[in-house]
């Protein structure tokens, strides 16, 4: 059997995400979506909420299991026993830094999990967590990005948040 780890923080789990998961369980025996707990960067959603936007996701795919993790993807991609890491890349960028991390991971493991990099769909380029919940927080529309529950949880996010950001408040 073939274990695929598919980390991220997924905050939120958007389209992009999905597709990706999606595609990697048609080529892999499981994947695992490795949901990250403490990502140095400031968190829309907590890591129990971010887990289970993703288990709804794919609660119809038995072949995509949901679980956290925390400290070093190399260490969890072993604990677990997966034999690869999937990642997406949208862009030239993604590839530049995935490269990199594949090749730390090789030199913090001598026997490393194998990195799969899968293209993006094309309509799925633009994506990313960081613009889904910037359009979300100033009262866009992001239906055509993230599955309705993941808008309904955006959308009651904002709301608890005291409604939409100024334009100005998202950027330095």
């Amino acid at each position: 059997m073939v274990r695929a780890l598919f980390p991220g923080t997924f905050d939120p789990i958007h389209y992009g995400h999905i597709d990706i998961a999606k595609r990697a369980s048609k080529l892999f025996d499981e994947v695992v979506m490795a949901v990250y707990d403490k990502p140095l960067k400031t968190l829309t959603f907590s890591p129990e909420e971010r887990m289970s936007l993703v288990q709804i996701a794919f609660e119809h795919n038995p072949k995509i299991k949901v679980t956290g993790y925390s400290g070093l993807t190399i260490d969890f991609a072993r604990k677990i026993d997966a034999q690869v890491i999937v990642r997406g890349l949208r862009v030239f960028s993604d590839f530049e830094f995935e490269f990199r991390m594949a090749l730390a991971n090789q030199r913090l493991v001598k026997d490393a999990v194998e990195t799969v990099a899968l293209i993006t769909a094309e309509q799925h380029t633009f994506l990313s967590s960081t613009t889904v919940r910037e359009i979300a927080m100033l009262n866009g529309d992001v239906s055509s990005m993230v599955p309705p529950h993941v808008e309904k949880a955006l959308k009651a996010r904002v709301a608890q948040l005291g409604g939409p950001t100024p334009p100005n408040a998202l950027r330095d």
